[in-house]
């Protein structure tokens, strides 16, 4: 029984790409791996529907006529494009939300202390609800006249 060793029995997927694959492998995969930004002149054309057709064409161009490893590579480039040209930057809500002494500063800047008016005082002058005794009881001719309450309990 003779033994075959299985790394020499596996095929080198890299002996099928061609001299220009392997160069677009190498950007692709210094794309991936180093933080190289979008230049600023590209990222409003980036993010445009008919860059993602663009984008969508070449993926499947790669996958009918290239080698499939180059084509998966390109959909990770593809996403980190779009990424990293997106122009959404992250905002921290600390850096916006003022302190609660400068909000009660803005409240009582708008809200000055209020005056009196003339009605106001007319009312605190002529008027007795509030300022008589408690303990005085006034008879009146009125007597309240209620229903029978049933179902309803005593308070």
């Amino acid at each position: 029984m003779k033994f075959t060793n299985p790394i020499k029995s596996l095929s080198n997927p890299f002996k099928s790409f061609s001299s220009i694959e392997i160069g677009l492998l190498v950007v692709f995969i210094i794309y991936l791996v180093l933080p190289i930004e979008t230049p600023a002149f590209l990222t409003g054309s980036v993010n445009t529907p008919i860059t993602m057709v663009v984008i969508f064409a070449v993926t499947v161009y790669l996958f009918l006529y290239s080698n499939p490893i180059l084509a998966i590579l390109y959909i990770f480039v593809a996403y980190e494009l779009l990424r990293r040209s997106a122009s959404f930057k992250p905002i921290t809500l600390q850096e916006y939300t003022p302190t609660q002494e400068k909000k009660n500063k803005d409240l009582r800047s708008m809200n000055p202390p209020q005056e009196k008016t003339l009605e106001e005082e007319v009312v605190d002058k002529m008027a007795p609800v509030g300022k008589s005794d408690a303990s005085v009881y006034l008879p009146s001719t009125y007597k309240p006249v209620t229903e029978k309450l049933t179902g309803a309990s005593m308070v």
